[in-house]
């Protein structure tokens, strides 16, 4: 099944994460950063491996999954339903329109994207937004549990519904009959959604979109995907006619180009019989119009694109082939798709061995091959560059793929890689059982848009098992030596309209390909170790007292050397255990002078591999094993964070063990890892968001000395040797770190190895706690005004903040009173103001180091509404505090609270997040089960009274991000 190369997708109908991006934000490598590089078809030509022996068998067809009940209506539409029990009580539903963007007419840029999000402003039977309102009160989330996509080729509507009564299920499924052929289309509502989506346009513009808007012409040859983006454009959004936006309902929302999906914890005959019933009353037109594929044209040529902007953040180059888009219909492609991802992956193993080194002429490197769109895939090769080095980047990119098309892979790279994915399949067929709901419609949803059939995890893994044996090294070398050809070829180049940055020119770029032809290379050398893991095994320690946490099922094991472990046994999977340990310190116990080396530096240990093992042979050493460790240092605490299967559990513990007592720094991995964010960051302090978030940061924070921004120079100040001192001094004694053990593992087996691994490390004989080192936000009101960027967007940050009264009945109130605010924000801000495109609101309250409470909120608009969105926010504070909750939200707060913990309580993260907060608070573990019902006792009044203490327009800082040729908005003044 081939999965695409991520293109322009207009945004979900829901809010933006509020959350720091900490993710690469560039142009040209946005479609590698997710292309599935492991995608089981190809995109190739067929004739591209050697033919194996079984031709007969590979010639039979791929057989849809028995377990899916399918089926065609009279009228067409075809639906895909299926039981699954995980997560329980629920059902995943989707409605899949075979019509995007790419369909639409040149009067109607956008409208496939405005009528997804009409489709939640009223239908037949759901008028204005009684849609959403249903949802939420039986405790969905808008956006999380609700919501729908457009893309070039099609749209996809998501709900998940519980199954408790039937009542729901069948409502759900009216909803989804409505959006089929029931939406309203209201003038009223038309007139505030195109609001909504020009701010959700908006919303999208940066530098990243500006390069990538100039690139995908060239990337698509001047074919009319580029010029048919889903988001449409200003101008189309402000000026396309309603009357455009119904005749697009009319002409492509119809039986024969949908698909309905159901799969979840219910009766399938019966929700067989429920679609039949609703979607057999869906007509076609009487002419209806024929759907068409757009064609992306070949050519022979290289085409190139080498753009800039004085916002762009980073450095990149890219190289792409346009293939033929193959399916996976028989077996002999599913096989063809493995041999694919077998070359791509050890392509990648070496792309990643040679950006451990500091010298390396690429930041980061990576390659693979999918879907691009419907009619056309693709194989992408992508580089980070370093400095001015474009042309030597993309060098280095062919000389890695010539290296292999001369000289091969190895049989160790072949043999490794075939464990690993034999190892996964293992993993698979134990979670065969335990799939999730989502993933399965996800599945369903390709199907229905592709035709490729889902044979079910039992079948692919049987496939899986048989068919990896037989891929040989000359059918992989054969894919080495035929991937690259001299058409259909683009090379990409972005980066910073700035004075230090020169770009290369076309004539540079395109000069390589005939130079990687003719390089001097030699072939890979495989290096690998036979050194076990754990040379000397430690001699175990002992448990020494053990009791049961009423309620809970959670063991509290106290061990001799005076750490603790709390252990909770689960059958939520079958093969995931998840691991943690957590102590209270980090580096608010380090100098002022030291605080550089013991923050910056964990990553330093956290990449340097362990014991005697590089990260390069712990890779390698690691083959076949799912099972990992990561250390990490926070200003209030050390931390370990990792998991494993069942099978791989002692490999767990022994990392651990080793994290603890044999850490490791490479200096050279530590150096390539400071050029890595150098590239990242080139242009960071000309990147409007990134800047705007520094000031957020260093402002509420005072500029406090300990307050440090993530910055390549920074870590080019580390002290390797010290840093791994300072680790070694915050992980010297386990008598201070509670230790935590979710999932599913056998209890006998646990025991043992946490007294041979844990019991047996060292204690340091004292208990730590953080130090208060006095990091306070500023009293009073800040009103601060960043201008930076150049686009017509506004972001707008409130920060309330204070100090509390910290208990865990205050963070639930705290947590209802977000909710509220988040829904009320949302209807006021979004759907009656159309300001903005989405609201975050945050709130948290802790007491580490001294008892704190802050709630923010956030939202981007156009400047010249900034104080008239804001004045609205402060009606909305306003009114609660007064006490104006309506009951139909009270019941929203309620149920959101209740369902969101019914999927939590069989979830292994979920039970290990809680164990955690619970130890860090000294809480009774207990609580966790009891906030649903804590959430639901919450008052009218309660809320009213929180509004009043922690809204408070006396302790209050506003941040504006605003464009350079803008002015500050106006402050709205106190009532």
């Amino acid at each position: 099944m081939e999965e695409p190369i991520p293109m322009p997708q207009a945004m979900p109908p829901t809010k933006p994460d509020t959350k720091p991006d900490t993710k690469p934000r560039t142009a040209a490598i946005a479609a590698v950063a997710v292309m599935l590089l492991f995608s089981t078809a190809g995109t190739g030509d067929a004739g591209a491996q050697a033919a194996p022996a079984q031709a007969a068998d590979l010639a039979a067809p791929l057989v849809l999954d028995p377990a899916v009940r399918s089926g065609v209506l009279p009228n067409g539409l075809r639906y895909f339903v299926r039981k699954n029990g995980r997560p329980e009580r629920r059902a995943e539903l989707r409605l899949v329109v075979n019509a995007g963007s790419i369909l639409e007419n040149d009067d109607q840029r956008g409208v496939a994207h405005f009528v997804e999000h009409m489709a939640f402003n009223g239908t037949r039977r759901f008028p204005k937004a009684d849609i959403v309102n249903f949802l939420e009160r039986i405790g969905m989330r808008f956006g999380a549990d609700v919501n729908a996509s457009t893309s070039f080729d099609e749209t996809i509507y998501i709900l998940q519904v519980p199954t408790d009564t039937a009542r729901l299920v069948t409502t759900a499924l009216d909803i989804l009959e409505d959006w089929a052929h029931g939406i309203s289309f209201d003038a009223g509502e038309l007139k505030k959604e195109r609001g909504v989506v020009i701010e959700e346009w908006r919303t999208g513009r940066d530098a990243t979109t500006r390069v990538s808007n100039r690139q995908f012409p060239v990337m698509l040859n001047q074919s009319k995907y580029a010029d048919r983006l889903p988001i449409g454009t200003k101008e189309s959004l402000e000026t396309f006619a309603d009357s455009v936006v119904a005749a697009f309902y009319h002409d492509w929302y119809r039986p024969d180009l949908m698909s309905v999906i159901a799969v979840g914890d219910f009766d399938p005959a019966a929700m067989v019989t429920l679609i039949e019933e609703r979607f057999s009353r869906l007509t076609m037109p009487a002419n209806p119009r024929r759907r068409d594929e757009a064609v992306v044209p070949d050519h022979a040529e290289t085409l190139v694109s080498i753009e800039s902007d004085p916002e762009y953040p980073g450095k990149d180059v890219s190289l792409l082939w346009l293939k033929p888009r193959t399916e996976a219909k028989t077996i002999g492609d599913l096989r063809r798709g493995l041999v694919y991802r077998f070359h791509d992956s050890m392509l990648n193993q070496r792309f990643e061995e040679i950006t451990q080194s500091p010298d390396a002429p690429f930041a980061y490197a990576g390659g693979g091959r999918g879907a691009f769109v419907r009619t056309k895939g693709a194989y992408q090769l992508s580089a980070g560059v370093k400095d001015n080095g474009f042309a030597s980047a993309a060098e280095a990119l062919l000389a890695e793929t010539e290296r292999a098309r001369r000289f091969g892979f190895t049989a160790g790279e072949l043999d490794r890689l075939r464990t690993n994915y034999l190892r996964s399949l293992e993993q698979a067929f134990a979670e065969r059982d335990k799939m999730e709901s989502p993933g399965l419609a996800d599945a369903y949803v390709n199907m229905a848009l592709t035709g490729e059939p889902v044979v079910g995890i039992t079948r692919e893994i049987d496939l899986g098992n048989a068919l990896t044996p037989t891929i040989t090294l000359d059918e992989i070398n054969t894919v080495a030596r035929t991937t690259l050809s001299d058409s259909n070829r683009v090379i990409m180049v972005a980066g910073p309209a700035a004075p230090n940055v020169t770009l290369p020119t076309q004539a540079e770029l395109l000069a390589i390909f005939a130079a990687a032809r003719t390089a001097t290379l030699a072939a890979y050398v495989d290096s690998t170790s036979n050194e076990p893991l754990v040379s000397t095994l430690p001699t175990p320690g002992r448990i020494t007292a053990e009791r049961t946490l009423p309620e809970t099922g959670i063991l509290e094991w106290t061990l001799s050397n005076g750490a603790r472990m709390l252990v909770k046994q689960t059958d939520f999977k079958a093969d995931e255990v998840l691991f943690a340990a957590q102590s209270p310190g980090g580096s608010s116990l380090v100098s002022d002078r030291d605080d550089l080396d013991a923050s910056f530096g964990a990553y330093a240990v956290s990449d340097g591999g362990i014991g005697s093992f590089n990260p390069t042979s712990l890779r390698k050493k690691l083959t076949g094993k799912r099972a990992s460790v990561t250390p990490s240092v926070s200003l209030w605490g050390e931390h370990l964070g990792g998991g494993a299967s069942r099978k791989d559990i002692e490999t767990m513990f022994q990392l651990a063990w080793l994290r603890f007592t044999q850490p490791r720094v490479d200096t050279a991995s530590f150096k390539a890892f400071a050029n890595l964010v150098r590239s990242v960051q080139a242009n960071q302090d000309n990147d409007p968001e990134s800047v705007f978030g520094d000031t957020i940061t260093m402002t509420m924070t005072q500029h406090h000395t300990r307050q440090r921004l993530f910055r390549a120079a920074s870590l080019d100040s580390v002290d390797v040797g010290r840093a791994l001192a300072l680790y070694r001094e915050r992980f010297a004694g386990a008598d201070d770190f509670t230790f935590f053990l979710v999932g599913s593992f056998h209890l006998d087996s646990v025991r043992t190895l946490t007294e041979r691994y844990i019991a047996s490390l060292p204690a340091a004989g004292k208990k730590e706690k953080a130090r208060d080192l006095n990091v306070r936000m500023p009293p009073g009101n800040v009103d601060k005004v960043v201008r930076k960027g150049i686009e017509p967007k506004a972001s707008n940050q409130f920060v309330f903040h204070g100090s509390c009264r910290y208990s865990y009945d205050n963070r639930i109130v705290l947590n209802a009173l977000r909710e509220l605010l988040d829904i009320r924000l949302r209807e006021v801000l979004r759907e009656d103001k159309s300001g903005t495109y989405g609201v975050g609101v945050g709130a948290s309250c802790s007491h580490i180091p001294y008892d704190r409470y802050r709630v923010t909120v956030s939202w981007g608009s156009a400047p010249e509404r900034s104080a008239e969105l804001t004045a609205a926010m402060w009606s909305v504070i306003d009114s609660i505090k007064a006490g104006a909750v309506s009951d139909s939200n009270l019941v929203k707060i309620r149920e959101i609270a209740v369902r969101g913990h019914e999927t939590a309580l069989k979830e292994n993260g979920a039970w290990l997040g809680a164990m955690q907060d619970a130890d860090e608070d000294g809480r009774d573990q207990r609580d966790w089960l009891r906030s649903p019902a804590m959430t639901t006792k919450v008052s009218r009044e309660q809320l009213r009274d929180a509004a009043r203490l922690y809204l408070r327009r006396d302790s209050l800082m506003r941040f504006t991000l605003l464009p350079e040729a803008t002015t500050p908005p106006k402050p709205v003044p106190d009532r």
